[in-house]
């Protein structure tokens, strides 16, 4: 059982899904591209990012196995606000980390599932990431993959605990010997508001990203 889980839960949308996704997204004021590979997903990310500017970009597996976080982090051609946030005490500057994280020029991430009525839903265990995807940034750019989609918000919420939640458990235990994950937040993103339309972009990869 736990198998064919892991198996509808990572196999990439078919062309009819993809399709009409990225048609429902549209309609939902979230500009969506497709492309073929993560490769261009990053040459993508950073045509829509001007050198020079704020960004914050998530601890994402997706973004991380196409070579973003390294490219925001560690390229000197961005302002990266991760290093800022680490750079501060959380005992003395956690105000200056909040806001830092909430309102940068740029943020940048992963979901965890997309609905075929093109809303997005994206789990967390702090809540970090969340404030600025709401509103607080000024743009907010999504790279997925298209085993990401799903048939609606309850296959969503599945997709999350039965999928998503069970692989960062094994991450986090690895990474940083923490005994388990938990889902205490969860964003949906229906839609966003028309005079803020062109502020949030989904970058759909043809293949399977992060979980």
């Amino acid at each position: 059982m736990e198998n064919q889980l892991e198996d509808q839960w990572s196999k990439l949308a078919d062309k009819g899904s993809v399709e009409a996704t990225i048609a429902a997204l549209k309609n939902n004021n979230i500009d969506t591209h497709f492309v073929a590979s993560g490769a261009e997903a990053k040459n993508k990310v950073l045509e829509l990012v001007p050198q020079g500017s704020e960004v914050m970009v998530s601890s994402s597996m997706t973004l991380q196995s196409v070579g973003l976080l390294a490219e925001i982090d560690e390229s000197g051609k961005y302002v990266s606000i991760r290093k800022k946030v680490f750079s501060l005490d959380k005992n003395t500057q956690g105000k200056e980390m909040k806001l830092l994280r909430s309102v940068p020029d740029f943020a940048i991430g992963s979901v965890h599932a997309v609905t075929e009525q093109g809303q997005v839903l994206i789990a967390s265990a702090s809540g970090s990431q969340l404030p600025a995807y709401a509103y607080g940034a000024n743009h907010v750019i999504w790279v997925v993959g298209t085993q990401k989609i799903v048939k609606d918000i309850d296959a969503g919420i599945k997709r999350i605990y039965e999928h998503s939640l069970p692989l960062e458990t094994e991450r986090v235990k690895k990474a940083y010997g923490w005994p388990s994950s938990s889902v205490n937040k969860i964003l949906i993103f229906a839609k966003e508001a028309l005079p803020l339309k062109g502020r949030t972009t989904l970058i759909f990869v043809n293949e399977v990203l992060g979980f």
